[in-house]
């Protein structure tokens, strides 16, 4: 099997398409290239594909397509998977049912597979970092939503219909901040955007003077995840207590998950890497008291180890797959 692969990362705001280099030790693959670009999605996906597309061609010029071993998608669901097909994601207005598999096997004549990205990063978690060396292990996207890709039994597992992971859904509370559509949710809590809606709540409808954000934000408006983290980490009392409500919803979500699908490694990204040190305490505190011991004490819980580079790595894994 050729050692070079190439990843596509389709995200709602930048595509990124890398020539990776993987290597049989099991080490994280070396980007020999990468092509960056906004994926524009107010014209559509057409423009958007004809950009890929033009971004492989100039990296099979550069190679034997024979050195090549195959293509990998990750991109936002919901997707069709088995039929290769993008389905209406929320970030990808327009992109209705798009058979990108297809049209990009015809073009290049290579395998090309596509996974959401919670799955795309499950597996680059699992093959070269965090969950690297387990059998059943669970990734947490903790973006600007909540979902979950699964690797169970040494597997991706994906579902019947491919929707399998969608832990963002899962109600934690009758009312709160909304993500999924649903008030209350695990994604409410815990995701970039919940994380805005908390600080908007706590800090912008109590007039408290204990905190930098008040007199940053007046009224809560405006205020990021990352403007929570980096007040929580220079001891901000209202940051603090807007990671300690996350924290302990996470602590509630974990918990579910710890007791039904008895992994061995939970791995966590984006908003919790960054910020992990002040959310999993108030986290550790919950399942500590709601999960069953015996599968909480095989468990452990880690922020993702591909970094800020995890969109990458997810694309190309999926390449793996797809060969």
């Amino acid at each position: 099997m050729s050692n070079l692969i190439i990843g596509i990362d389709i995200g709602g705001t930048k595509t990124a398409v890398v020539l990776g280099l993987t290597t049989s030790d099991g080490k994280v693959p070396s980007v020999l290239e990468k092509v960056e670009f906004p994926t524009e999605t107010e014209a559509g996906p057409e423009q958007a594909i004809a950009r890929i597309e033009n971004a492989v061609q100039s990296i099979l010029k550069k190679q034997k397509k024979e050195t090549i071993g195959g293509i990998g998608i990750s991109c936002g669901g919901p997707l069709d998977s088995q039929n290769g097909l993008i389905l209406s994601p929320p970030n990808l207005p327009g992109w209705d049912s798009i058979p990108i598999v297809n049209r990009l096997e015809a073009k290049f004549g290579l395998p090309v597979g596509i996974q959401n990205d919670a799955n795309a990063c499950a597996l680059a978690e699992w093959k070269w970092g965090a969950g690297k060396g387990t059998r059943n292990m669970i990734f947490l996207t903790f973006g600007t939503g909540l979902g979950a890709g699964l690797i169970l039994n040494g597997k991706l597992y994906s579902g019947t219909s491919g929707m399998a992971g969608e832990v963002g859904h899962i109600r934690l509370e009758k009312d709160g901040p909304e993500g999924y559509g649903k008030a209350g949710s695990f994604e409410g809590f815990c995701s970039g955007g919940g994380i805005a809606q908390l600080a908007k709540e706590i800090i912008g409808s109590s007039n408290r003077k204990d905190t930098s954000l008040a007199i940053g934000f007046p009224e809560g408006k405006n205020i990021t995840a990352k403007d929570v983290c980096e007040a929580a980490s220079k001891g901000d009392p209202g940051a603090v207590e807007i990671l300690k409500v996350s924290g302990r919803h996470l602590g509630m979500g974990l918990s579910i998950l710890i007791d039904i699908l008895n992994p061995e490694r939970i791995v966590i990204g984006s908003v919790y890497a960054r910020c992990h040190e002040h959310l999993y305490p108030f986290a550790a505190e919950l399942i500590n008291r709601e999960s069953l011991s015996a599968s909480r004490n095989v468990c452990s819980v880690l922020p993702s180890a591909l970094g800020e580079n995890i969109g990458d790595y997810g694309s190309l894994s999926v390449a793996l797959l797809s060969i």
